[in-house]
């Protein structure tokens, strides 16, 4: 009688008259899982050797955690403030001014959703009014935003003006018609 030792290292009970021949003639030619791996036969004579452990034999992490050193070379990580900002002020006024019209938009920023938009393009408007860029433009787009985020349940937006952008003439107009309307400022 011989004895097969399994993963865990516990003494088995291995039936001789099997062997490795035997098995794949009764079985046939297929392969399984099983036949796989080799078969270890210990006679009771025998001592147990501790197994010899390869260096690849091991799975290594694909991904491991980066030292300080690392980290800090990383120069596009956003800061705390850049990445909890979204969700203190979730709701941004998006104004946009070319030659022939005026776009006005509120996006949910966490997840770039439009809630309301308003532009002097649309067929509605373009129709009622004589000119799509001047102060009662801007009055009107203002007053569109603030109806439409109110019907959204939004009452309060933010505005971040971009690098040397000052809120003054047609951008001002804009502003100041949404919180006549309603709609707060939030800083």
């Amino acid at each position: 009688m011989s004895c097969l030792v399994s993963s865990t290292c516990s003494l088995v009970p291995f039936d001789s008259s099997l062997t490795r021949s035997a098995r794949s003639s009764k079985l046939g030619s297929s392969i399984s899982w099983q036949s796989s791996f080799p078969r270890l036969s210990i006679e009771v004579g025998s001592v147990i050797t501790s197994p010899i452990v390869k260096k690849d034999s091991f799975v290594q992490a694909a991904w491991t955690r980066r030292s300080r050193g690392e980290a800090a070379k990383r120069p596009n990580r956003k800061s705390w403030k850049q990445r909890t900002d979204m969700y203190m002020r979730p709701f941004l006024l998006n104004v946009f001014f070319s030659r022939k019209f005026i776009h006005a938009k509120v996006m949910h920023r966490p997840t770039s959703k439009v809630i309301s938009v308003a532009t002097t393009n649309a067929r509605d408007i373009r129709t009622n009014i004589p000119s799509l860029v001047d102060d009662e433009a801007c009055r009107l787009i203002g007053k569109l935003i603030a109806e439409r985020s109110m019907e959204a349940d939004v009452y309060a937006v933010s505005y971040e003006p971009r690098k040397g952008e000052r809120i003054e003439g047609k951008l001002g107009i804009v502003i100041d018609a949404i919180k006549e309307h309603g709609i707060i400022f939030v800083p």
